[in-house]
Order: structure tokens, then C-alpha cells, then sequence
């Protein structure tokens, strides 16, 4: 008996939301880790030998993603998040900065595997280059800080 081919997923398929709302013009998301922990040293009393034990504090990267801008409502809705950050007084609320979503990947147009980001704020926000020699597309790239990130 032989075993079955299975082919591997593409990178190319997929769509992010954040809060439950789809922002399908991401082309690109890098950045999604299950987190890192740490190692301590501990020295073994009077021995030679330090061990390596984990340390109890997961630390989560930054996702970045990259978008093209074309005056859609996503365009709208990341400037809003972004300036939520800064109101008059220079200060948001937690409830507006942070939000929920998830990466979500597709093969062949179904749903095959999901990563959750909780507590998600807004770190940098850039543009490329304007250039009248180029025939390129403009890009949003978008640095999201997070609490928290995992696969569902």
C-alpha cells in the first residue's frame, strides 16, 4: 500500500481580519511565531555544570504585514487605528489601540489553518517611496505589536 501524496500549502493564499472584518488586500504577513522562551542558567552547586531551564515567560514577536493602497475601506480603517493612538491629548484607550484577529490560510479556497493575535496595537506605519521613474504600486507596511499570538 502506498502512501498518498499530500501537497504541501502554498504561501500565496490567504486573508487577515482583524476585529472579525476581512482586510484582503494584505499581500504579505511576516512575523508569525508561537513565541519564544527563554533559558536560564543554573548553575549546579558546587559541579562543573550549568543546566539550561526555560524560563516561564513567552515572548511574542511583531506581525508585519504589507498592503497596496487603493482607497478602500481597509485603507480607511488602518488610518483610523493608527490615529486612535493619537488623539488631542496624546493619549488612546486600550479599547480602541488593541485589537483581536487572526491570519488565516487557504488551500484551494478553504479555511486549513489559523493563527489568532490578541491585544494587537499599531507600532509603525510607512509608506514606500514615491518615484516618477517607477512603474511600482504604493505599499502600506504595518508593524503590529501583540500580546499574544497561536495557532487555532
Amino acid at each position: 500500500m502506498t502512501t498518498p501524496f499530500l501537497e504541501s500549502y502554498r504561501t500565496h493564499e490567504f486573508v487577515v481580519e482583524v476585529e472579525g472584518i476581512p482586510s484582503p488586500n494584505i499581500t504579505k504577513v511576516t512575523g508569525l511565531s508561537e513565541g519564544e522562551v527563554d533559558a536560564i542558567d543554573q548553575p549546579d552547586g558546587g559541579s562543573p555544570f550549568v543546566h539550561k531551564i526555560p524560563s516561564t515567560m513567552i515572548k511574542y514577536g511583531d506581525i508585519t504585514f504589507e498592503r497596496h493602497m487603493d482607497g478602500s475601506d481597509t485603507d480607511k480603517q488602518f488610518r483610523d487605528w493608527w490615529q486612535a493612538m493619537f488623539k488631542a491629548d496624546g493619549t488612546g484607550t486600550a479599547a480602541t489601540i488593541r485589537k483581536n484577529g487572526s491570519v488565516v490560510k487557504k488551500h484551494l479556497g478553504k479555511e486549513v489553518l489559523r493563527f489568532a493575535f490578541e491585544g494587537a496595537w499599531i507600532k509603525s506605519s510607512k509608506f514606500s517611496d514615491f518615484d516618477a521613474k517607477s512603474d511600482g504600486l504604493l505599499t502600506h507596511t504595518i508593524v503590529l505589536a501583540v500580546e499574544r499570538i497561536y495557532r487555532v
